[in-house]
């Protein structure tokens, strides 16, 4: 499904190396944990499956074709790249879930769907009146579940998911986990993530395999 051959990336600035040469596939009902001490290239690594910052060597490709330039938007609809601290825009909640829908690669498919937020906020203990709150005056836990919901409403098949709950407080992440069980238990024949994280517990809960970066090398055989 999702594959990359080689990737790597050096510091543009200093020419230190910051992904050594990776090859993996992300199949199908994948749940990768992905663990490794902090600076080791894991945000990196994804970045670079989100075709997010340049490389330079290797290639990212989806259902074995490679990605062009012109392709990667139709990509992202796809595989999904989820920050651990969100950026939203000035507005309600609402307001930007609706965003997604205003970009050109969406704009001949499905509008947005009120109600399937609002089952989905559900599944994070948040009622139908969060649609109308306004982002700026959103807590983390808040802002990373507003966020969560307006990429998993537009039925992404792969998730980069970057920390999602590292900064939030215990009842704010188990929402969040229980919000991305949700969705991959949804078709699990289809979705896939692949999950930084620094909890060794959470890694326990929400991977069946687990990768590995240490200084710029990841390692896929970890364990599982």
């Amino acid at each position: 499904m999702l594959a990359a051959t080689e990737l790597q990336r050096r510091d543009t600035r200093t020419g230190a190396t910051l992904l050594q040469p990776a090859t993996l596939v992300v199949r199908p009902g994948d749940r990768i944990a992905l663990t490794g001490p902090s600076g080791a290239g894991k945000s990196v690594l994804l970045r670079a499956l989100a075709l997010l910052d340049p490389v330079d060597g290797g290639a990212v490709s989806w259902h074995g074709q490679p990605i062009r330039a012109q392709a990667i938007p139709a990509y992202r609809c796809h595989v999904a790249y989820v920050r651990q601290r969100p950026a939203l825009l000035p507005g309600t909640v609402e307001d930007n879930l609706r965003r997604p829908y205003q970009l050109h690669v969406r704009r001949h498919g499905n509008g947005f769907d009120r109600d399937a937020a609002i089952a989905l906020l559900a599944r994070a203990e948040r009622d139908a009146g969060f649609l109308d709150k306004s982002a700026s005056e959103l807590s983390g836990g808040e802002a990373q579940i507003a966020a969560l919901v307006r990429t998993l409403q537009t039925g992404p098949t792969v998730l980069l998911l970057d920390e999602p709950t590292a900064a939030l407080d215990p009842a704010s992440a188990r929402a969040v986990e229980a919000l991305l069980q949700h969705w991959f238990a949804r078709a699990p024949e289809r979705h896939a993530w692949v999950w930084i994280t620094h909890d060794p517990a959470q890694a326990t809960r929400i991977g069946h395999l687990h990768w590995r970066v240490e200084a710029g090398r990841l390692n896929t055989e970890a364990a599982s």
